[in-house]
């Protein structure tokens, strides 16, 4: 069965990461379905009967977003509220859809990797910062797969150089790019 990656980025246009991960996505048709909730639900309103249809036409789950304000977007979060309610995604009356599921993230972060460390300047781990979203497929009886991340998309002003530090991004971007096609196809 296809992967579902479930995209959440309210400007993927101009995004530079997500927008790149998600073209690779698309290079495979046959094996992955994009779902860009932004596009899908521009008022917000989620609907949550086709949303739970895609999930069980689907054998494996991505969530793939920026992190905000150490966190996920607010419409994934919205999408979570709503979509996986007792009896569907969990729960001792017919609440499977998620069991055995294989789950992953795929998250953007702003900040250096060295920034998130215990002893680093904001303290908590990414690990630690996505513990819920771990402890939520868990709970739905998932097979928690774990996140893949690309750290470092903001920089402090004067960091980067021009001319060779933008080669070496974009060469970082790629490679990214391909390591992130592994991980989806290796769930």
């Amino acid at each position: 069965m296809k992967t579902l990656v479930i995209v959440t980025h309210p400007s993927i246009e101009t995004s530079v990461i997500n927008k790149r991960w998600t073209e690779e996505l698309a290079k495979y048709p046959e094996k992955y379905t994009i779902h860009e909730l932004h596009n899908a639900y521009p008022d917000g309103n989620i609907d949550v009967e086709k949303e739970q249809q895609l999930v069980e036409a689907h054998g494996h789950l991505v969530f793939q977003f920026p992190i905000y304000w150490f966190n996920c977007p607010p419409l994934l979060k919205k999408r979570l509220d709503e979509v996986l309610p007792y009896g569907w995604a969990y729960g001792s009356k017919g609440g499977d859809k998620f069991k055995n599921r294989k789950v992953a993230l795929a998250v953007s972060a702003g900040i250096k990797k060295e920034d998130y460390r215990e002893e680093g300047r904001y303290r908590y781990t990414l690990e630690q910062l996505l513990a819920p979203f771990e402890t939520t497929f868990l709970y739905c009886n998932a097979d928690y797969r774990s996140f893949f991340a690309f750290y470092g998309t903001e920089s402090e002003p004067g960091e980067n150089e021009p001319g060779a530090a933008m080669e070496t991004s974009a060469s970082k971007l790629e490679k990214n790019a391909l390591a992130y096609l592994n991980f989806v196809g290796n769930l």
